[in-house]
């Protein structure tokens, strides 16, 4: 470990115990226990009557964007109470502009970033459940005007993960007043230590998307960093119990393929089958009351949405998507350490997407006192599906285990211990090692990781070491992020996604914002970015420096221009296709703009626009990389022309030049077109349409033309999570690879009457899936 992180993370520990007397929350409300229900016909004209009259009601929401601590524009008032099973909580949101934007969209909007809203540009509001009152760790509920469902788990440092679903019950009503929204939370559905007397930690929230206004009871303030450390305090909770909780979730499913099988490349063949039924079960049992045993057989993803395109041309580092399938979604914070950089890409020891087709997973995930607890084991069919069957690994599983503890420390500090192993067919790469979290003051955080592997493959063993270090603090007006990372070339982890090895860097984030919230513009300032990376014997590498401007309007507009600088050094090492003799150093330089907004209900957009030099790592045969230029564009564009139907479409263009010749080296295009209409609360159709071009110059480029265009069409009735029916297609065309095509008997030439080389129809799928929650 340098020097300097010796000295930080003893000082972290001291004024991490103090946390508890700078961050506690001030504000603390009794909840009533009530004798009946309240509905929603209670509220009519905006006014509590009959049973509602027995709830707690809390008002007096304060700004947290745009304006921080100005009282709220709109008036909102709360009402809480609860019963022997459920928590009630019902929500007054005036508006006197009668401006309150609503669809009826299908529950949970796909968010892929914790920084979009979870209904884009409706009006919602959000309650978040602090069951344990650790300050760490919540449970999320948002509704939109027309009782729409998203549900999360709150992480303190990351945000929310929308992957988690449970059953809970809501109501939405448009009234000339402004809407009512009402909130039945089963305490069967969530995660608590049973006491006679309970105290939890609550925050409520409401957001006025046509002001891009978003309000507080109680006031949580950009000026502290979280959200649960200014949370109010709901006590008197008493005799109340999750209860004995179990959930089984079978499925049946039938489906029609037609694929190209290429496992033996030179002679591909058509794979079919007609009505191939398949069949799966999802468990889930509580014991405890807090921790959650989650199991799946033959688990299937057939309803999944396929992933957002970026971009993968001229890559040399791999490229991050995000998991998408709910069984290795569900919980997934308590098996890795909070990742609190900013503006950097940390390490992740569990990726779920290295466990491709597994027929078998088993989670347990949990809280028992101040230990928070994660372990996971599934295997992967995927390594002995994709060798011929002449290799000693056709059909061979490879098998996952993963495991991580936490231990509380004060209020918002934690350490923790991991263990991570993958096994296929006699080899193994297996990671451990130790973090800390530590909530300094209520701006600044710090945390250290530091892990081992040690591996055995084909090659022999090796044994890597990886050390991260991270301070962060947080305000109003600034963000500012220093990461240390220190990489041996030889740690490896198979079970996570790791960019780079083989470096020693500092990376830093930073901005600074000012403030004038004037009638247009609302803030201004500067972002800066930079990287100073090393090799293990000490050779710099990379040096990345970055800055824009960013400007912030009404109505959620966000404009940008930005400027930076980058010089890398290739070695011989990282590319061994090509006769690199030696180091090799390049250096480039580019700018853009940002421009997003959503300024009205039926329209929002983002641009992102760089023009700049890049290296070409994909050269012809037997060339040397070289510099080139880049036009990279992402443009992304969605539309509500009605209240029931939504369509998001992407286009992203990455186009690379040779410096030198003035010659195009690629061109990809990448056009996603998303349509989902919501015929009810239940019932939906979405149609997605994607189709990818590459168009390749081989006197430059060691790449291939390749075109792709796919369908796909889910018909969803979902009732609530766990019981649904899906009936889905799936089509898929591209120019096959003409070496992959049917050759004439004894001979290596390809037969006329099975053409490859136009667009072709190269897999297609019909499925119908029911599932049925089955709860106890």
């Amino acid at each position: 470990m340098s020097g300097k992180w010796r000295w930080i993370l003893p000082q972290a520990i001291v004024l991490a115990l103090l946390c508890p007397q700078i961050c506690r929350a001030a504000v603390s409300v009794a909840i009533p226990r009530i004798a009946q229900a309240p509905k929603i016909e209670d509220f009519q004209n905006m006014t509590p009557s009959g049973a509602a009259t027995q709830l707690q009601h809390v008002t007096g929401f304060i700004q947290n964007h745009p304006f921080d601590s100005k009282p709220a524009t709109e008036r909102t008032d709360a009402y809480l109470g609860y019963d022997q099973s459920n928590l009630y909580i019902v929500l007054l949101c005036w508006d006197k502009a009668h401006g309150v934007r609503q669809t009826l969209s299908r529950r949970e909007p796909p968010i892929t970033n914790h920084d979009d809203r979870p209904f884009d540009s409706d009006d919602y509001v959000e309650i978040t459940l602090d069951t344990f009152q650790d300050q760490r760790h919540g449970f999320v509920f948002d509704v939109n005007p027309r009782g729409v469902q998203a549900d999360a788990l709150w992480t303190e440092g990351e945000g929310p993960d929308y992957s988690w679903d449970t059953l809970w019950y809501s109501g939405g009503q448009v009234n000339t007043d402004g809407f009512v929204v009402w909130i039945s939370i089963p305490f069967r559905s969530l995660r608590f230590h049973p006491r006679a007397t309970l105290n939890w930690g609550v925050t409520i929230s409401r957001y006025i998307a046509r002001k891009d206004e978003l309000d507080y009871w109680p006031q949580v303030s950009t000026r502290v960093s979280g959200r649960l450390s200014q949370e109010a305090k709901l006590t008197d909770f008493k005799d109340i119990s999750p209860g004995r909780n179990m959930q089984f979730i079978p499925y049946v499913e039938s489906r029609t393929f037609r694929t190209l099988d290429t496992l033996d490349p030179t002679q591909p063949r058509y794979d079919s089958a007609s009505f191939q039924g398949k069949a799966g079960l999802d468990s889930k049992f509580v014991f405890f009351d807090s921790l959650v045993l989650d199991s799946t057989i033959n688990p299937d993803f057939a309803q999944v949405e396929s992933d957002e395109p970026q971009n993968t041309v001229n890559q040399r580092f791999a490229v991050l998507f995000p998991e998408k399938r709910p069984f290795f979604m569900e919980n997934s914070n308590f098996f890795e350490a909070p990742l609190i950089a900013e503006g950097q890409l940390q390490t992740r020891l569990v990726f779920t997407r290295d466990i491709v087709d597994p027929t078998y997973g088993v989670r347990l995930t949990g809280k028992r006192g101040p230990w928070n607890l994660g372990f996971l084991v599934a295997d992967d069919r995927s390594p002995g599906l994709i060798v011929p069957p002449s290799n000693p690994s056709y059909h061979q599983r490879a098998h996952f285990a993963i495991g991580r503890v936490s231990h509380d420390l004060g209020e918002q500090s934690s350490i923790g211990a991991m263990y991570t192993d993958r096994e296929f067919n006699g080899t193994f790469n297996r990671v451990g090692g130790l973090d800390g979290t530590f909530r300094l003051d209520k701006n600044w955080s710090a945390q250290y990781r530091g892990y081992m592997s040690s591996t055995l493959d084909s090659t022999g063993y090796s044994f890597g070491q990886h050390q991260e270090g991270v301070l962060v603090g947080t305000g109003r007006r600034f963000t500012f992020s220093m990461q240390y990372l220190d990489i041996t070339p030889k740690f490896q982890t198979e079970t996570g996604f790791l960019q780079r090895a083989d470096q020693r860097s500092l990376n830093q984030y930073g901005h600074f914002y000012w403030r004038p919230e004037g009638k247009h513009l609302i803030q201004h300032g500067i972002e800066e970015n930079g990287t100073q990376l090393w090799g293990s014997h000490g050779t710099t590498l990379q040096q990345v420096i970055s800055g824009d401007y960013v400007f912030g309007f009404r109505r959620n507009i966000i404009f940008a221009p930005i400027y930076f600088y980058e010089s890398d050094v290739l070695r011989p090492m990282d590319f061994a296709a090509t006769p690199l003799p030696t180091n090799k150093q390049m250096a480039q330089q580019g700018g853009g703009i940002v421009f997003r907004g959503s300024p009205w209900r039926a329209f929002n957009w983002s641009t992102r626009f760089f023009h700049n030099g890049a290296v070409v790592i994909v050269p012809a045969l037997g060339q040397l990389p070289y510099t080139g230029n880049e036009t990279a564009l992402t443009q992304n564009i969605g539309i509500k022309p009605t209240g029931r139907l939504q369509i998001d479409n992407t286009y992203i263009l990455e186009r690379v030049t040779n410096g030198l010749a003035h010659h195009a080296v690629v061109n990809s295009n990448i056009f996603r077109s998303k349509w989902n209409y919501q015929f009810t609360r239940e019932f939906s159709l979405r149609f997605i349409g994607q189709y990818n071009g590459l168009l390749a110059n081989q006197q430059f480029s060691s790449l291939n033309t390749t075109k792709n265009l796919n369908f796909d069409v889910l018909f969803t009735y979902l009732v609530h999570p766990g019981t649904a029916v899906y009936v889905g297609y799936n089509s898929n065309l591209e120019n096959v690879d003409p070496d992959l095509c049917f050759h004439l008997p004894g001979s290596t030439q390809c037969n006329p009457n099975n053409p490859t080389a136009r667009l072709s129809n190269d897999g297609r799928q019909l499925f119908i899936k029911i599932s049925y929650l089955f709860r106890r």
